[in-house]
């Protein structure tokens, strides 16, 4: 059996969104709020986190370590984690250390982590180093990988795909970020373990769609295993959308803003400017172009990452005319 412990506040809450289902004249819009998972502002990340740091304490681990960019929600989780449970935590992150911490990073110092700052290519090299000197140091170190993106990670939505069911809602496609490519894969297992017929359409933040399909597919393939489950996932199988992605990794563009001032002032909904921000803006351009029938049931996931709203340079841009 696969351990797991409580972290989230579960069932998350599916909501109709009637301003913009009138307004863009498209299909029939919901969204899970995975942004109120409750760990440490919520996110996706959490229900991850709640198979990684049961295996870690079974065993007998002390620190978790992980890696992410400056404004990870990732990394903010699993300090949020750690702190709830007593344990060390040591984040590796990508990036320049900022003058002032702000959004998920003050987050991660709140929570108490050790935060060291590394140029992106040297990360790896890096929190192998930090391992190995957590271990010398009998601090009992537990790696997270980047994203929590394995087979033992993807359990989290394969069981989210499970309370999908249990609430009712059966969608004709499910709509959300995709990055790191765990969150999709557990999706896809559980969508198979279900029954469910919706299609699981990544908005890819920041890689090419053959990339994700061949990391996706083999996470996927993965967990069937971890799970003793005889199903194949093909690259073929994975829906990502890689068409609002050009601009980089955490750009911000004006669709990106669009569609995040859209849900705040129509549905008292907060995106974040990396993540959902650019899956949302994706599937505003994706009504537009009638991509969606419109009598066909939208589940936008929210997966979280408000606390980067409050971070340079987002807020500034987002108040400006």
């Amino acid at each position: 059996m696969i351990k797991r412990i409580q972290l989230a506040q579960l069932p998350t809450p599916i909501k109709k969104m009637p301003h913009l289902s009138r307004m863009l004249a498209g299909p029939q819009l919901f969204i899970k709020r995975d942004d109120l998972t409750g760990l440490g502002f919520g996110g996706n990340k959490t229900r991850k986190l709640e198979y990684f740091v049961a295996d870690a304490l079974a065993k007998g681990c002390r620190t978790l370590i992980s890696t992410g960019a400056v404004q990870s929600n990732h990394c903010r989780q699993v300090a949020a984690a750690a702190a709830r449970l007593g344990l060390g935590c040591i984040l590796v992150l990508a990036g320049e250390k900022p003058e002032q911490p702000q959004g998920n990073l003050l987050l991660d110092l709140m929570s108490g982590a050790e935060v060291i700052f590394v140029p992106k290519d040297q990360r790896d090299q890096e929190l192998a180093e930090v391992t190995r000197l957590a271990e010398a140091d009998n601090r009992n170190p537990y790696l997270i990988p980047y994203g929590g993106s394995n087979a033992l990670g993807a359990m989290g939505y394969r069981q989210a795909m499970i309370e999908l069911r249990e609430q009712g809602l059966n969608p004709d496609w499910i709509v959300f970020a995709t990055s790191s490519g765990g969150t999709q894969a557990g999706m896809l297992l559980g969508a198979r373990e279900t029954g469910s017929h919706a299609k699981i359409l990544g908005i890819s933040v920041d890689k090419p769609a053959r990339e994700f399909r061949d990391t996706i597919s083999e996470i996927a393939n993965a967990g069937a295993k971890l799970l003793q489950i005889e199903t194949n996932f093909q690259p073929d199988d994975i829906l990502v959308n890689d068409a609002y992605c050009p601009a980089g990794y955490g750009v911000m563009t004006p669709a990106e803003k669009e569609a995040i001032l859209l849900f705040a002032r129509h549905e008292a909904i907060l995106l974040d400017p990396v993540y959902t921000g650019r899956a949302a803006a994706g599937l505003l351009d994706l009504i537009s172009q009638g991509f969606f029938k419109a009598d066909e049931k939208v589940l936008f996931w929210h997966t979280g990452g408000t606390p980067a709203l409050f971070a340079e340079p987002y807020s500034e841009e987002l108040v400006k005319p």
